[in-house]
């Protein structure tokens, strides 16, 4: 018997690493488990690399058959008794395969704030021969109900993260070296994809703002995304690439938020934010918009600011009152620390998960584990 994981995402964003964390804290407890990944891409990678059991199998799309009875018949050699899907085009060929394979437990989790597609076919993929939906965040949950999910069947589980690769960072001055910033430059980062949910455009909008009240505060953006050009030229027409720094895909975030005075997240729709878990983990101040998951992660005046979504106005003068407040600014990142520490765990996350899982088989009578 084995449980499946089923992850159809093409690059390495909040989600797959969920989708990550979940099946190695799911391994290190036991569990038969296996994880469906894009023959290749970071997350197989990653996953590997980590020991993880890996099935990588090519999904083009959410319509593709082929990848169904690849799947299945993956599903039959295993004895996969629970399916976890871990995206919308997984839950669409996982649903396939099941049926074929004949699997008795499945698991959806939805981590976008975006409303459910309308029409019948969008909300069935939720809801036929689902099991129970996992909503990283309350918000995720209340658009799940106003879209018809019955509320019973949602399950809200935050993200998690792992904290090891945030703890004893040795070179929190690698941002100054490598710009050459000056020791009393205030570093204002942000680590998300280029895409226009994520609200860049107000951010650079803003450090115009911050540029008329003084030059010492710089932007990092880091993340790659179909906005590059588009976001570097409106920094060269608003006359503050002098002060916006384009670092692209990094994977020493880590190191990159040891070197910050805090940290920004612009989103203009955000179903938890789980960049801002790693700046909490961090010790940076934070300053967010105020959608969807992120106020049940930072707390408005105790761990950061919270800010109108789409008002430069308003994060230009978050950010500047953290620069001119310093010792706000450690309070803040201090009691961000003990909150993310204290409520967002992975190991936290996948136990929560587990409990699920466990539920929902003793109610069908299925065995997880020998």
């Amino acid at each position: 018997m084995s449980l499946f994981q089923i992850d159809t995402g093409r690059e390495w964003r909040g989600g797959q690493r969920q989708s990550f964390l979940l099946t190695r804290e799911l391994r290190d407890q036991g569990f038969p488990v296996y994880l469906v990944v894009q023959p290749g891409c970071p997350l197989h990678e990653k996953a590997a690399a980590e020991g993880l059991p890996v099935l990588p199998i090519r999904m083009k799309s959410e319509t593709d058959i082929g990848a169904a009875f690849r799947l299945s018949r993956a599903m039959r050699k295993k004895g996969c008794v629970l399916a976890h899907f871990h995206d919308a085009h997984a839950v669409t060929i996982g649903g396939a395969a099941c049926a074929r394979a004949h699997v008795p437990l499945r698991i959806v989790s939805r981590r976008v704030i975006f409303p459910l597609k309308s029409g019948p076919f969008s909300k069935r993929k939720y809801t036929r021969n689902v099991d129970a939906i996992i909503a990283i965040s309350e918000s995720v949950r209340d658009v799940l109900v106003q879209g018809g999910i019955d509320p019973a069947r949602i399950e809200v589980i935050p993200s998690g993260i792992d904290f090891s690769p945030f703890e004893n960072v040795p070179d929190r001055g690698f941002l100054r070296r490598e710009f050459a910033f000056a020791p009393d430059d205030f570093l204002a980062g942000i680590v998300a994809y280029l895409e226009d949910s994520k609200g860049h455009r107000t951010l650079i909008e803003a450090a115009r703002l911050l540029k008329a009240r003084t030059p010492k505060i710089k932007i990092i953006i880091v993340g790659k995304g179909t906005l590059e050009m588009v976001l570097d030229k409106l920094s060269k027409d608003l006359q503050v690439d002098d002060l916006v720094f384009f670092l692209g895909h990094r994977e020493d975030v880590p190191r990159i938020l040891a070197s910050l005075d805090c940290f920004v997240l612009s989103s203009e729709a955000e179903g938890l934010g789980s960049s801002i878990l790693d700046a909490m983990a961090s010790r940076l101040p934070v300053v967010a918009t105020q959608v969807g998951g992120i106020p049940e992660v930072v707390i408005h005046d105790e761990t950061g600011f919270l800010v109108l979504p789409r008002s430069p106005k308003a994060l230009a003068g978050a950010i500047f009152e953290l620069y001119e407040n310093r010792p706000l600014a450690r309070r803040f990142g201090d009691a961000g620390f003990e909150a993310v520490h204290a409520k967002f765990s992975s190991r936290a996350m996948a136990l929560k998960v587990i409990r699920v899982y466990e539920r929902l088989a003793a109610k069908k009578g299925v065995r997880l584990h020998d």
